[in-house]
């Protein structure tokens, strides 16, 4: 995790435990999930905070911010026609950078497609 100004971004992985595999059906099935994080700080009668420290990020089907959706960026990715190609190709040139540089801007390219689609 990590924040831009006062907005906060991460990653996350589903971890294959009962909940885990809940959430990950709900996405392959479209359902958008939200994210919610828990800490502790200081917070003045204006509601500027200050010193918090994030104790953990829950999955939610309604978030407190209205733009704390996560893109569910793999997931759009395998399920894709050529998902499990792109998967192959990733492994095959892991060894050759340039491959590997080649590779990387064209997938780049396709996240931000995915991004205009969604927008």
């Amino acid at each position: 995790m990590w924040m831009d100004g006062q907005d906060g971004y991460g990653r996350l992985k589903l971890l294959p435990t009962p909940m885990g595999n809940i959430c990950k059906t709900l996405i392959e099935n479209g359902v958008k999930l939200g994210v919610s994080s828990r800490g502790s700080g200081n917070v003045t009668e204006s509601g500027n905070v200050s010193e918090f420290e994030i104790q953990t990020v829950d999955l939610v089907a309604n978030p407190s911010a209205p733009d704390a959706y996560p893109d569910p960026l793999y997931e759009q990715i395998m399920n894709g026609k050529r998902g499990n190609i792109l998967l192959d190709v990733a492994t095959a040139v892991k060894d050759d950078k340039i491959a590997n540089q080649y590779l990387q801007k064209e997938v780049l390219q396709f996240i931000e497609k995915l991004n205009i689609r969604r927008g």
